[in-house]
């Protein structure tokens, strides 16, 4: 197993997931989105397992600042991601292929 959490320090889930991973003594690499933003790459692995659309923490300022719910070309919002890490709803949960967003131990539970 390879799992990434994608997250903030801030983030109440993302400190769920950490200790969900920690207290099974799962190895993990935690990336803080507010001091490395997601790759190109890394983005479209996640995008095979979550829709473009459920990445987008609607509630967020960011969001209502940039007016995203006005935007629909997919390739724009995407961009809008790559460069606005506080976009994102968190945590993001890799494991190689797969991946979840937010706090589900009954699905991280299926990959042990």
């Amino acid at each position: 197993m390879n799992i990434q959490i994608f997250g903030t320090k801030k983030c109440f889930d993302t400190k769920k997931a950490e200790r969900y991973f920690k207290e099974r003594k799962i190895k993990y690499q935690f990336i803080d989105l507010n001091e490395k933003a997601l790759s190109k790459g890394e983005l479209d692995s996640i995008k095979r397992s979550i829709s473009l659309n459920d990445l987008f923490n609607k509630a967020g300022k960011v969001y209502k600042a940039l007016n995203l719910e006005f935007i629909r070309s997919s390739s724009t919002r995407e961009e809008l991601l790559l460069n606005n890490p506080g976009l994102y709803t968190t945590p993001i949960v890799r494991n190689g292929q797969k991946a979840t967003i937010g706090y589900h131990p009954e699905i991280w539970k299926e990959w042990e």
